[in-house]
């Protein structure tokens, strides 16, 4: 099992070192899959014949090559929302439980080509929507942590194989907080990256989407590494940064002391966010500033951050969902359906609201960050719930209005179209994980990574294992 808890940065080295053969490592993390996985039911589509013959292939081609790709031999798992030639494809949905595409998202495709094995598929909810990781193709993902409660997501599968060494990076995406919430929820790690930095293709939306794919992994070094295959333009994807990947291989060392960090352990004020993390918020904030860093308590004006993720969010599950509802209604949940109805209800007038007041809040925001480095925020404001419940109804007492309400923490910075990053930052009084969210300015993600870095190496939260993995 140690093998399954090494980083994915310590596996390229040996692989490339020759110390490691593909094929031990690849067989390795099955193994840990057959042994984990059904108390946790995270990978929901393996294929290790697949996996394993495609690791011999990589011994063999390292034992003739001078140099080796990035991931060379590494083995991963894919969310079930990114398309994978020749392997099950079903976004959690009953409509799509046999889909098996003949081409692999842009992604998927990178990945390959930096010698990633793929291993198979982790769980999602129904066409990723929510941030709780259950639907009727495959059930509930469990958390490591307790298994009786969320795993978040809707990466939640990938969060959980990460968690539990089934695999040593993971893909996933994040609209309101898809790579974030199952992050802090697992104690690992997920980068929403800048929009535009990780190219989505094919997507007729990808210019206009909230969503963005990106890495998560146990550490910030490994997510650096991740990001480094899957960033960079491409010319069918429009709308991609320019910035070669490669630039994102090595995490940049910073000085502590030259760092300006804002803090609001509770949004100002402005969101409901449990006790227990807005202490590990303050906590956060106090370690930063023992560091060195200069720590302010404020936060940047986030008005109308809701209505525009609302609006922007109900178009595109409109135009993307709404023939899939339209075609089989008695196949989608209830949430999707009602998501679509309120897309179908916008008006230009709605739509043009949320386009300037979108862009009202992105100057607002970009003008902050000349006077702050990062921002540090909690990520969730609840702790894993019970996974018997679809959302949290209530936090400290106040009603939630709907299942999106709860996610408002990871949604608002959505908003405003700057990267962010959920670390571990420490455990509930039930031992159950509690992360924190670093944002930065705009495209600033290398520094992001080296901030998200220095907070890691003071910490350590992230060694701790589920006690799943030690209850045998």
């Amino acid at each position: 099992m140690e093998l399954c808890f090494l980083s994915a940065t310590e596996l390229a080295r040996a692989l490339a070192a020759r110390e490691l053969s593909a094929r031990e490592v690849t067989a390795a993390h099955l193994e840990q899959i057959e042994r984990v996985n059904p108390a946790v039911n995270a990978v929901v589509t393996l294929v290790a014949e697949r996996a394993l013959d495609a690791a011999t292939r990589a011994d063999e081609h390292a034992a003739h090559a001078d140099q080796l790709p990035p991931l060379h031999g590494i083995p991963m798992l894919h969310k079930d929302t990114h398309d994978t030639a020749g392997i099950r494809t079903t976004s959690g949905s009953p409509l799509l439980a046999d889909n098996v595409p003949d081409t692999d998202d842009l992604v998927i495709e990178r990945l390959h080509a930096a010698g990633a094995i793929t291993l198979g598929k982790t769980n999602t909810p129904e066409f990723a929507a929510g941030s709780h990781t259950f639907n009727p193709v495959f059930g509930l993902t469990r958390n490591p942590y307790d298994t009786s409660r969320s795993a978040g997501g809707s990466s939640g599968g990938a969060a959980v194989a990460l968690a539990t060494g089934m695999t040593p990076l993971a893909d996933g995406s994040d609209m309101g907080g898809s790579l974030r919430n199952p992050a802090a929820f697992c104690n690992v790690v997920g980068l929403r990256p800048s929009p535009g930095r990780v190219p989505q293709w094919p997507d007729p939306f990808a210019q206009y989407t909230l969503a963005t794919a990106g890495p998560m992994a146990r550490s910030v070094d490994d997510v650096a590494l991740l990001l480094s295959v899957l960033a960079g333009p491409d010319p069918r994807a429009p709308g991609s940064l320019t910035d070669p990947g490669a630039a994102f291989a090595t995490v940049p060392e910073l000085d502590p002391s030259t760092l300006r960090v804002a803090v609001a352990a509770d949004f100002g004020g402005t969101l409901p966010v449990d006790p227990q993390i807005v202490s590990a918020v303050e906590g956060a904030a106090e370690t930063l500033a023992g560091l060195g860093a200069r720590v302010e308590q404020t936060m940047p004006d986030l008005s109308d951050a809701n209505d525009v993720f609302g609006v922007r969010r109900g178009w595109q599950f409109a135009a993307k969902l709404g023939p899939v509802v339209d075609a089989d209604p008695d196949q989608v949940k209830q949430s999707i359906r009602d998501n679509v109805a309120l897309g179908r209800r916008l008006t230009v007038a709605d739509l043009t609201r949320a386009v300037e007041r979108g862009e009202q809040l992105y100057q607002r925001v970009r003008d902050f960050f000349d006077n702050h480095d990062v921002l540090l925020v909690p990520t969730t404001q609840v702790l894993p719930f019970d996974g018997a419940d679809e959302y949290p109804t209530e936090i400290n007492g106040r009603p939630m209005d709907g299942y999106l309400e709860w996610m408002r923490s990871c949604s608002d910075i959505t908003a405003t179209g700057m990267p962010a990053i959920s670390v571990p930052a420490g455990f509930s009084s039930e031992g159950w994980p509690i992360g924190v969210q670093l944002v930065a300015g705009p495209r600033a993600d290398r520094q992001l990574l080296g901030i998200a870095k220095l907070f890691e190496q003071a910490t350590g939260y992230a060694q701790r294992r589920p006690p799943l993995l030690t209850a045998d």
